[in-house]
């Protein structure tokens, strides 16, 4: 589900940056006979950039009424259509001498990634057992670093990112949708969906034993009818009633600064400074970008690191140790490029310090919000909060792609301050607000929220029905199973 939003933005970067502008120029020459002038293919290229980022914004603002409409897979499934419509665009616009359709498509596949980057780990979320919601939450963030990856791997000029390969390249960000496409109607809605927002509990039950790999899903059914007897008072809250809602008033503020963190702390900053950092430190142009695979890896390394320790570790010391390892990273890469040009080692320290702040990033910052979105609200109220939290994340995304060049030539090395700054500011309020989710249900974890709120948590029990309790050998089952997805 991920591998085509990473795949698609990085195939815009990088090493297939000359190449694209190339295309432009000898595609404007041949239509009217001059090259094009070095602002307008300026302008042309800052637009194909920022379209991605931009879709992203449409696309989250777009999650509240389609997985409220269409369920959280039904929502995935249509999603391809942006995938696999802007792919054979793009694959086709050589031979159709159109620079435009790649711009066009660049946004198109922006709305394919907003979509992504918040119905996937909602739906991944409501579908997990407790004791491994965080762990698969953190899933998603792995495909997204393996997608950067194969693209940075398939973009190297001796395969992909040469004059005669870069369509192939970009046409094929759409095999992983049609598998997708294929694969994913045989997997199961989500149980939470089905019995609150579809009320039909015999799909849900279903639905959760073959997900659980047992018939034994009464505890998860009640914990569910619950959460949805707490929340029959406030209905399916909008943007609006979210951001004007009491009782969600520090969880939204938190997701708020925990996405503005995630993309104002510089990752993609780090990404376009690290070519020039490679190179002052002595590494031939040319291979340059074979580090930058390498960066890549670590990146996949640390992710895939982060699944394993989250639900031992938790969420809380992640994001604080992922962001305060940023934060150091950002201040110790600003001493190091200032002072690269008199003092040698410090150009292997400037090395040193990006694959630290990758490491940072990858374990805390990059995918943990998203699962904390999760986490943090419930069934009324989650596509709301994706809604907002997914604006948040690509318009911040958007805002670091078109201002960090002025910041690079207005400040030099000292623009890595403002991040440190930054993550230091997220550290901060995650310490003093944001609270431990591992091994909680969503409804223990939104009465830890309301006494931040000062609110009260209204269920009436006598309202559930005659509805039995399960024996206490479910907790059981959960350890000692393994979880099926047919």
């Amino acid at each position: 589900m991920k591998l085509t939003e990473k795949w698609e933005s990085s195939d815009a970067r990088g090493g297939r940056k000359g190449l694209m502008k190339d295309f432009y120029n000898q595609t404007n020459f041949d239509r009217k006979g001059v090259f094009l002038e070095s602002s307008y293919q300026t302008l042309l290229w800052s637009l194909t950039v920022s379209m991605f980022p931009l879709g992203g914004f449409f696309g989250s603002l777009m999650v509240g009424p389609l997985v409220n409409k269409c369920g959280r897979k039904g929502t995935l499934l249509i999603n391809n259509i942006f995938s696999i419509v802007p792919a054979i665009l793009m694959g086709t616009s050589k031979v159709a001498k159109t620079f435009e359709v790649i711009i066009l498509s660049r946004i198109i596949v922006g709305i394919c990634a907003g979509l992504s980057s918040n119905v996937v780990p909602m739906y991944l979320g409501e579908i997990s057992p407790k004791n491994l919601r965080g762990a698969i939450g953190v899933v998603p963030q792995l495909f997204i670093t393996i997608g950067i990856l194969v693209a940075q791997i398939l973009g190297l000029t001796s395969i992909l990112g040469n004059l005669e390969g870069w369509p192939v390249l970009l046409g094929l960000t759409g095999i992983p949708a049609v598998v997708e496409l294929l694969l994913f109607p045989f997997f199961p809605e989500s149980p939470r969906y089905l019995l609150i927002q579809k009320g039909n509990e015999d799909q849900a039950r279903q639905a959760l034993k073959r997900l659980r790999g047992w018939d034994d899903v009464d505890d998860e059914i009640e914990e569910m009818r619950q959460e949805d007897q707490s929340e029959k008072s406030e209905g399916r809250l909008s943007v609006f009633n979210l951001c004007t809602f009491q009782a969600l008033r520090w969880q939204l503020i938190s997701i708020i600064v925990m996405m503005m963190g995630q993309q104002l702390s510089g990752v993609n900053a780090i990404f376009y400074y690290a070519n020039s950092i490679f190179e002052t430190a002595g590494v031939a142009k040319d291979k340059v970008q074979y580090v930058t695979v390498g960066i890549g890896g670590v990146n996949v390394v640390m992710t895939c690191v982060a699944v394993f320790i989250i639900e031992s570790l938790g969420r809380r010391l992640l994001l604080l140790s992922g962001f305060g390892i940023c934060c150091v990273a950002c201040a110790v890469l600003t001493v190091a490029l200032k002072l690269q040009a008199t003092v040698s080692w410090m150009q292997y320290l400037s090395i040193t310090c990006v694959i630290a702040y990758i490491i940072g990033h990858a374990i805390g910052a990059s995918p943990i919000p998203f699962v904390m979105i999760t986490e943090m609200f419930l069934q009324s109220s989650r596509p709301a909060a994706f809604m907002v939290g997914g604006s948040v994340h690509w318009l911040c995304n958007f805002t670091v792609g078109l201002v960090f060049v002025y910041m690079r030539q207005g400040l030099g090395p000292y623009c890595f301050l403002v991040f440190c700054a930054i993550c230091l500011v997220t550290v901060i309020y995650i310490f003093i607000i944001v609270p431990e989710t591992k091994g909680k249900t969503f409804m223990e974890i939104n009465q830890v929220m309301a006494k931040r709120n000062k609110t009260e948590i209204q269920m009436d029990k006598e309202k559930l029905g005659d509805f039995q309790h399960a024996p206490q050998t479910q907790k059981k089952k959960e350890e000692g199973h393994s979880v099926s997805v047919l």
